[in-house]
Formats: C-alpha cells, structure tokens, sequence
C-alpha cells in the first residue's frame, strides 16, 4: 500500500507545495537563491528556467526580461562562457525586487473571473474588502519570447493574450471569463471586429462581455497603456505617390516620383544585393526614410512587399536567420512606429497595360529596375516590342521569353492580357482530377486487379460509382 509521511502532511498555513508558499490569501513563491553571475550556458538556462517559472507570479513582462533572454544565444557547449551585461544585471535585480514585494491570491468561489492582461478578481462595486485591497490578482499571463511569425501586429499580440489566458483560466478552474478588458476605444474596436480574423479567433464562444474600461486600480494606470494611434490610412491620401520596384537580376531598388511643381519624374535608383524581395524591400525602406516628414501614397507592384508594409507598424518583430532581411524589417519597423505622417499603401499588378497615370509610374519603375541588356534607347521599350509581336503571331510565353529576352513574367502577362488567346483557351481538368457524375448510376470508374489464386478469374473488376460511391466487385477471365 501507499503509506503517507507524517511529517509531510500540512494542516495550517503556511503550506509549501511545489515551490510556492500558500498562506490564508495569498500565494508567494518560497524564498530561493537566484544566481547573480552566472559564467556558462549551462547556469544561465537554468536561471532564465527559474525566472521564467515565477513570472506568472511576478508579473515581470517578457520586455523586461528580453536583456537576460538573449544571452543564451551563441555557441551550443554547455560549458560555453557568457558574460552579464549591464541590462542583464538591472533584469536581475528586477527579479529580487519583485520576489520581496509582489503576490497573487487565492481564488474567491463566490467571485467571477475577469482578464486585463492579468487573470483577476473583483470585489462588488469595488467595495473594499477586510483584507484592504479589491484587487485579487490570480495569475500574470505572457506571451514567448519568440513570437511565431516574422511580424506580429498588435491586434494578433492582443488576440494571443487572451486566447492563452482563455485556455489557462479553463485549465485553473474549468470556467470561462465573464468581462475581458481591451486597451482600445469603443471607436477603434468595431473595425477589428470585423475585420480581424485572429481576433474574432481568439473570442470564439466567449460568453461574457468585452468592455474598453479598466477596474479603477492604480496596477492598472500605472502598467496599462492604450494601444498607439497608427498612421496608415486605409484610404488613399491626396498626396505624393511614390512607385517602388526592385529586380533581383539586375540588383536595382527603384523608387520614382513624379514632382508636384515641374510634373518631371524623378528617380532614386541603387545597386542592392539579395533576393528580389530584399532589394524590393529596400526600396521601401529608403522610401519611408526619404519621406519621413511628408504624408504620401506607396504604390508597388509586389504583393509580398505590400504585405509587409501593412503589418510592420508596432508589430512585434521576430529575428530571422537572414541578416540582411531582418536589418531592413527593422528599419522599416522603427521608422513605421515613429512616423508622424500618415501614408497609404496601394498594390498594383504589374504589366497590366492598362491607361492612367498609375500604371504609367508603375512602368517607370519596371524600366529603372531592368537590366541594361534589356533597354535598347535605339528601339523603343522591349516590353512593347514583345506585345506587338505577339499581336501579330500569337507566341506563347516561352518563345516570348527567349525572342525578347524578358521575365517568365511578363510573358505570362502579355499572353494572358490577349483577348484571342484567352477565347481559344477551352477549359480542361486539371491533373489528378476525376470527373463526377451529377446522379447515381451515371458515370462509373473501373480498375482491374490481378489475383493468381483465382485460376482463370483472376481478373477483379472494382468499379465504383463517381456520385454515390457504391463499390461493385465482380471476376472475369480477362481485362475488358
């Protein structure tokens, strides 16, 4: 049988239990060594595991630990040395302080549950209960270190918090929230509403009510902020356009403008080595950089570049293994969450053809950003050169790529954009696809499987019906 120590059954308070000191009201982790200098990665894992654990209890913000956080980076050997900086001492000593002075409670059944970052009890009207405090701080809930995405916005920061507190809270006491606090305004919140699909996510079956006014506690005006104002406007400005282009295979970051005053375009033109998408991505960067002071609209032709622009502002940015891509995000981060003028983004589809000045700047910036094998001042523009031709004999994409010497690209475009080739286009199946019928019993598919063992029936017939999918077997002595 199981035989219980004496000595370890706890009937008064206080009572330890894995760590944590439990007393009539509240719950305080045990007193414990915290190793302030640690030398290799071996102890600093260790200490950063026994912080980590005491933060739901502490209170201390994954920002407020990131300086300590980022020394476990380097060299895998767990003897490896690592020396504390200044900001790891200060992240340290923040952890004493909050050890001798903070607390949670124990919960009160008669309570509700509510959530503000913090997973919290009320008293009625906030009436001050014999303890002094109507405040019952259950459990503090982060967010990782590291964020899933390359770019978190501050919707999806606030959509996760309270979807791993919703999962924690059912954890704790099996029950949901009845009032879940937001850092926005009743003016701000009906767009994310209906917009936002991570945050109608994270209150999926929420059962209580969502209210944009904290508890009246001083926790909650000293930590708590509104979330900031962004710049982007979700409707084009009555300002500068601003077109930006880059091309992998000739490294060129375009950014052409056209002046107000003179109505001559303009052009910024620089050699950037990388992937298309970084040197697009530089465009932007200096963009934003060379505009800093003035509200303009960005129009691009690159749907990823465009992506990026209308989630970098405030978002929470993830460092990637690329050093040059992760500079230029942070680049365009910073600039984005310290900009004081609005902007818009637009994206276009390149080579569309199409009138209007838009698709003419979008043309400047393709031109810029080609190869000089490409543009013959002698001739007019290759790309045109390539559609007339293709007006006249109909190439297919291919022989539009190795005539003219243009993008995979733009031939597709070019070929696409052509009204005769599109109506002799007939649709067809793609592969892999079976064709169904609309009715039982009306198209039936057959395969033959050959058994030795069953002499001269050894050729099964499975037929199987597209619609109802009815099996029918049958033996035969041959395959048809």
């Amino acid at each position: 049988g199981l035989d219980i120590a004496p000595e370890k059954v706890q009937l008064t308070s206080p009572i330890r239990f894995l760590g944590l000191l439990i007393l009539e009201r509240t719950i305080t982790p045990q007193p414990m060594k915290i190793l302030d200098e640690p030398t290799n990665l071996h102890q600093l894992q260790r200490l950063c595991g026994s912080i980590n654990w005491l933060r739901p209890f502490l209170g201390i913000s994954t920002k407020d630990l990131s300086p300590l956080f980022q020394l476990l980076r380097g060299p895998d050997a767990l003897t490896s040395p690592r020396t504390m900086t200044p900001e790891a001492r200060a992240t340290l000593q923040l952890v004493a302080d909050r050890m001798s002075s903070r607390k949670v409670c124990r919960c009160d059944p008669s309570l509700p549950f509510r959530f503000a970052r913090v997973i919290f009890q009320w008293t009625p009207d906030g009436s001050v209960p014999t303890q002094g405090d109507p405040l019952y701080i259950i459990e503090w809930v982060f967010l990782p270190h590291t964020p899933s995405k390359t770019l978190t916005t501050p919707i999806e920061q606030v959509s996760n918090l309270v979807t791993r507190a919703r999962l924690r809270l059912r954890d704790m006491a099996g029950c949901d929230f009845t009032c879940i606090h937001l850092p926005w305004k009743n003016s701000e919140m009906e767009p994310i509403w209906q917009e936002n699909q991570t945050f109608q996510l994270a209150f999926d079956s929420f059962p209580g009510r969502v209210s944009v006014n904290y508890p009246k506690h001083k926790i909650f005006t000293e930590t708590f902020k509104l979330m900031p104002r962004t710049m982007r406007s979700k409707t084009p400005l009555d300002a500068l356009n601003v077109y930006t282009d880059g091309l992998g295979r000739s490294k060129k970051s375009v950014i052409v403008r056209r002046d107000p005053d003179t109505r001559e375009w303009e052009s910024d033109v620089q050699i950037v080595e990388g992937s298309p998408q970084i040197v697009e991505l530089a465009a932007v960067v200096r963009a934003f950089q060379k505009f800093n002071n003035l509200a303009f609209n960005l129009i691009t032709d690159s749907a990823y570049v465009a992506g990026v622009v209308q989630r970098a502002e405030h978002s929470v940015l993830k460092e990637v293994e690329n050093e040059r891509l992760f500079s230029l995000l942070f680049q365009l981060v910073r600039l984005l969450s310290h900009r004081k003028q609005p902007y818009f983004v637009m994206h276009v589809r390149s080579h569309t053809d199409l009138p209007g000045p838009i698709c003419e700047g979008n043309r400047k910036a393709d031109r810029m950003a080609m190869t000089a094998r490409l543009v013959n001042s002698n001739l007019p523009y290759i790309f045109e050169q390539a559609k007339m031709s293709h007006a006249f004999f109909h190439q297919n994409a291919p022989a539009l790529t190795r005539m003219f010497r243009i993008t995979q690209a733009q031939a597709r475009a070019i070929v696409t954009a052509c009204p005769q080739c599109q109506a002799c286009a007939l649709p067809t199946l793609t592969a892999g696809v079976n064709p169904r019928g609309l009715e039982s019993n009306e198209i039936w598919q057959t395969d033959v499987t050959h058994f030795p063992s069953f002499g001269r029936l050894k050729y099964v017939h499975v037929s199987i019906d597209t619609f109802s999918h009815a099996i029918y077997v049958s033996l035969h002595t041959g395959e048809k």
